[in-house]
């Protein structure tokens, strides 16, 4: 195979936070490729029981280990990369620009899989923008504790493409990587589309399971619940295609006869750093279609509603008052 950048003999891949997402997908790209061919940034306690004991992730599809030398503390370590696939939360999305420009300005192309329809247009700010693809993952995974990810459905799916819709050399080549580390993978034509299409599920989703503090199957039975969860999909997609993005004014109806097929017990991300008090990615969902469609001139009342309910949680558990 050759390089992304046609230079070297191996696609050299760096993934920059090695949580869940990140976590998973490098590990699977680390473990079909040869030594150093992938290398993954973590931080913190995860970083610390990695070079411990290596990564570890856990998975209906096989388990995998990632050896202690293949993750390293900062981009800086990296050297040389093909790919940089970013991965952190969205509050970190700029800082992890900064931090993969130099490999960005060396060719290397960057790839967020990150949530939001946002974030690409803050890495734009930062990078240059032809280093840019457009992406999304599709996974439940999430780190179990220090140094394991722990992967809970088969589903795990990667799309990603050109902005411009070109079938460029490095998107085939990052198409084939994935698939020689058996992850579910495909190529699109019109990237943006496909990421706001996640984005209007994702936001329902997150929304509905948060604000209800409920699993989707109580969200789906519950005539409020589910009207709630259904309006905050078609807020979204009105948003999107008032932006020029070509959503289907039937999408929201089909995404919630989706969820009606989804396990019962499923929640969002979201809804899982509510009830552990953590800080939620909450103004990059519901909070950026309020934004978005104050902008734009659509009405999004039931988007601006779940963000103002939720907002005391941003930072993560608010203080009690005395």
């Amino acid at each position: 195979m050759t390089a992304l950048d046609g230079r070297r003999a191996a696609v050299r891949i760096a993934v920059v936070g090695a949580g869940g997402v990140g976590g998973y997908f490098g590990a699977r790209l680390a473990a079909a490729g040869g030594p150093g061919e992938t290398v993954l940034v973590a931080r913190g306690r995860h970083l610390e029981a990695i070079r411990a004991r290596g990564l570890r992730v856990r998975s209906p599809l096989g388990d995998v280990t990632v050896p202690s030398e293949a993750v390293v503390a900062t981009p800086r370590e990296v050297g040389h990369a093909d790919l940089v696939i970013v991965a952190v939360k969205l509050w970190d999305t700029e800082e992890a620009a900064r931090q993969v420009l130099p490999l960005a300005e060396a060719g290397a192309a960057v790839l967020s899989l990150q949530n939001g329809v946002d974030k690409d247009d803050v890495m734009r700010r930062v990078l240059p923008p032809r280093s840019l693809l457009g992406g999304v993952s599709y996974i439940s995974a999430a780190i179990g504790e220090p140094g394991v990810v722990e992967h809970h459905a088969p589903l795990q799916k990667l799309v990603f493409g050109e902005f411009d819709g070109s079938a460029s050399k490095r998107v085939s080549e990052l198409l084939q990587r994935c698939l020689d580390a058996g992850i579910d993978a495909a190529a699109h034509p019109d990237i943006e589309r496909v990421i706001w299409e996640k984005f209007v599920f994702l936001v329902g989703l997150s929304a509905a399971t948060a604000a209800v503090r409920q699993p989707i199957g109580v969200v789906r039975s519950d005539p409020g619940a589910r009207s709630l969860l259904h309006d905050v999909m078609r807020e979204a997609a009105e948003v999107g295609r008032a932006r020029g993005v070509d959503l289907d004014p039937g999408f929201a109806d089909e995404r919630l006869a989706f969820c009606d097929s989804l396990p019962a017990a499923m929640t969002a991300s979201m809804y899982r750093d509510l009830v552990q008090g953590n800080r939620l990615e909450l103004p990059w969902l519901s909070g950026a279609v309020a934004r978005l469609g104050r902008e734009a001139g659509v009405p999004v009342p039931r988007n601006k509603a779940v963000a103002d309910i939720l907002s005391p949680y941003v930072a993560g558990a608010p203080a009690p008052v005395e």
